[in-house]
């Protein structure tokens, strides 16, 4: 397929303004304006459908940052034309520690890969020479620790028995080694997701580097003409400025501003030294009260307490983690902390003359457990993590649990100098797969809003799955990436033939939705509710009519949602209310006016997911906000960067949904009191009823005998 060819143009009835490429589309293509057919720009673009033929209709979700497991997406794409959507993200390790989405590579990047040095493959740094994309038959592989890897049959992953085919001779070449459930894959296991870097977490840091190598000190003497002459003095002085920049900003952070100096100029094989000081009382005494231990840490203080502790005194070399102190309390602190993250270590006393002799706590566990200090904690001198030339070797939980096929789809490359990359805690090869519209070698702008596929005979393929000898029955969300109630629907009654097969079957289903076409299968979900198999979620952008009108022309209004929402209540079906997406600046002053106008239809449940800008979408939404709110776009922009650590988009597992920095905090603070005021999120909300599932009967083709 390719995708419509059009300019920038405001169309009727649609969010995106423009369809620019697809992330998989490898040929440049342009519409040129040669000024003669200005007359003939439509004021409109009309909808087409094409049938979805899939085998299986449920799909499957392992992320932390979703409350379901399995899904059901009736359609692919979308005419309500909101111009913003989802994606999921994979980690590649980079060289310096950090991990970075593939979507992000950029030839040129330098990544960890592995090499066979002597008689054992070992980790080196290698460089993304190319980076492009493939459509093939995709596969699902399932590791013990839950780890999920989409890619093609001719993939390899490095297993304990060497390099190894995701398929074997049933859909690749015959006789080729490839997995099965004996094998155990080669890797650190998954990537431990960061801790948000909060307050709490900013106050850690500054006390486990201000403890460990900084100077705060009262000094009191003599001085002619003068009683006395006090001097309060607060001084940092390092090597690699990644730490004293981010100690500076976080005292800023608290409105204490420092001055900068050159501390000690480079010689000979000495670096330069840099320093941030200040000789206020009244700052001294701030960094000292920020700089003391809380009675209760916080997990967050821990963990920048632990960063800023190793950024002062610790070291990463040879295979081993090391943290050095003479301060027996600051020992003590940094034990605490490592405890209370799971981590363990010993801890050795070295004797040192006539001074203190000097505690070194050591974090065992290997690799695996180096990487989750990292990460967890977010250190911020790169240059003290190197894992160049040590062993490729793990006790993870990677032995492969399962390999099912998928649909065809297109599926990411990358070629490196080493010919492989170190990706979600594993060793591999080529290709991961990224379902989006570009699947189809469509864009995600227009094309999304108008070119839809609908999943033919969906009815019948979820019989099938359901009756599988092996299917255990799980909760399902309708409506997990794509509206299943857009308008659509009413025609083709995709999701209605969907809901009579689960209410046929009994079979627990959540619906996710912005439209109130829901309450024509008031029927089927209230039928379903009394037996507490079925729950709806309303997502609730704005109650601003022009601004709806604007980001989601075709959806319904904000009044009808909430009309919805107190039909669904009435009628016995548990809701919720979903504040969704939250954009800063344009509409999180309603967070608290649409959680209060959810409570008062009767809502009990309310959630909120901060405005995400994966890969193309973020250019889409930039221009649908020049176009409408020229004003604000500057200011919008700069508050998402702001929680999204300077950049458009977050994709890390934790942070996404709900972003980082004081605006976020300050947002959840906003949601939780909203919530605490108006009654909602009270009680937890029983899981829906797995126990009256009745699988269907299979259809077959054998006569039976009744004797």
């Amino acid at each position: 397929m390719r995708r419509t060819l059009t300019g920038r143009h405001a169309f009727k009835g649609r969010g995106a303004l423009s369809n620019p490429p697809g992330r998989f589309e490898k040929q440049e293509i342009e519409a040129v304006d040669d000024g003669w057919y200005q007359d003939e720009v439509p004021d409109s673009i009309p909808t087409t459908l094409e049938p979805d033929r899939a085998r299986e209709v449920i799909s499957t979700n392992d992320s932390p940052d979703v409350a379901f497991e399995r899904s059901i997406n009736p359609y692919r794409g979308c005419a309500h034309a909101c111009p913003y959507c989802v994606g999921p993200d994979t980690l590649v390790l980079m060289s310096d520690g950090r991990t970075c989405p593939i979507s992000e590579l950029r030839v040129g990047d330098e990544i960890y890969g592995t090499r066979r040095i002597g008689s054992y493959r070992r980790y080196v740094k290698s460089r993304v020479l190319a980076h492009w994309s493939v459509i093939k038959p995709a596969f699902r592989t399932t590791l013990q620790d839950g780890t999920v890897l989409v890619s093609s049959g001719d993939h390899r992953f490095l297993s304990e028995l060497g390099w190894k085919f995701v398929t074997g001779p049933q859909h690749g070449s015959p006789n080729r080694p490839h997995l099965t459930t004996l094998n155990r894959l080669t890797g650190t296991g998954a990537f431990a997701p960061a801790v948000i870097q909060d307050d709490d977490y900013r106050c850690g840091y500054l006390c486990g580097m201000i403890r460990g190598d900084g100077r705060l000190a009262d000094c009191r003497y003599s001085r002619d003409g003068r009683s006395h002459a006090d001097q309060h003095q607060f001084r940092l002085a390092l090597c690699d400025q990644e730490a004293l920049v981010r100690t500076r900003n976080y005292l800023l952070d608290f409105d204490i501003s420092t001055c900068g100096l050159v501390f000690q100029a480079a010689a000979g094989c000495r670096r330069t030294m840099h320093a941030i000081r200040t000789h206020s009382f009244r700052k001294a005494e701030s960094i000292r009260t920020l700089a003391a231990r809380p009675n209760h840490a916080t997990s967050a203080w821990s963990a920048g307490f632990l960063a800023g502790i190793f950024d002062a005194d610790g070291s990463f070399s040879h295979c081993a983690l090391r943290i050095t102190n003479t301060d027996p309390a600051i020992v003590g602190w940094v034990c605490e902390c490592l405890r209370g993250f799971g981590f363990s270590f010993s801890v050795k006393r070295y004797p040192h003359g006539t001074r203190q002799p000097i505690d070194i706590v050591v974090l065992t566990g290997g690799l695996r457990e180096h990487l989750r200090f990292f990460h967890t904690v977010s250190p911020a001198i790169s240059r003290k993590f190197d894992i160049t030339g040590q062993r490729v070797r793990s006790d993870a939980r990677l032995r492969v649990v399962s390999v099912e096929p998928l649909e065809t789809m297109r599926l990411y490359d990358i070629t490196t100098e080493t010919e492989d990359f170190v990706s979600d805690g594993v060793v591999a090869h080529n290709c991961y797969a990224r379902p989006s519209h570009a699947y189809m070698g469509l864009s995600p702008g227009l094309d999304f809003e108008t070119r839809l596929f609908y999943k033919q005979d969906a009815a019948r393929v979820l019989e099938e799955q359901l009756a599988r000898p092996g299917y255990v029955c799980k909760s399902i969300t309708l409506g997990a990436n794509t509206d299943p109630y857009q308008p659509l629907e009413k025609r083709m009654r995709v999701t209605r033939s969907i809901l009579e097969v689960l209410a046929h079957t009994r079979h627990p289903v959540a619906v996710i939705t912005k439209s109130a076409l829901v309450l024509r299968d008031l029927d089927l979900l209230a039928d379903l509710a009394r037996d507490g198999l079925a729950s709806v979620a309303v997502s609730v952008t704005t109650l601003d009519k022009e601004l709806k009108r604007t980001m989601e022309p075709r959806a319904a209004s904000p009044q009808a949602r909430l009309r919805t929402l107190a039909a669904l209540n009435t009628a016995g079906i548990p809701t919720a209310v979903m504040v969704a997406p939250v954009i800063p600046a344009l509409t999180d002053h309603e967070l608290e006016d649409i959680l209060a106008a959810a409570a008062q239809a009767g809502t009990c449940s309310a959630g909120y997911v901060l405005l995400r800008l994966p890969y193309e979408i973020k250019d889409l939404f930039r221009e649908w906000l020049g176009e409408h709110y020229p004003q604000r776009a500057s200011h919008v922009m700069s508050l998402i960067r702001d929680m999204r650590g300077g950049r458009d988009n977050d994709p890390r597992f934790g942070f996404r949904m709900r972003g980082t920095g004081p605006y976020a905090e300050l947002l959840r603070e906003r949601f939780r009191l909203a919530c605490q005021r108006l009654g909602l999120n009270c009680t937890s909300r029983s899981p829906l009823n797995t126990r009256l599932f009745t699988p269907p009967t299979p259809a077959s083709p054998q006569l039976r005998l009744d004797l």
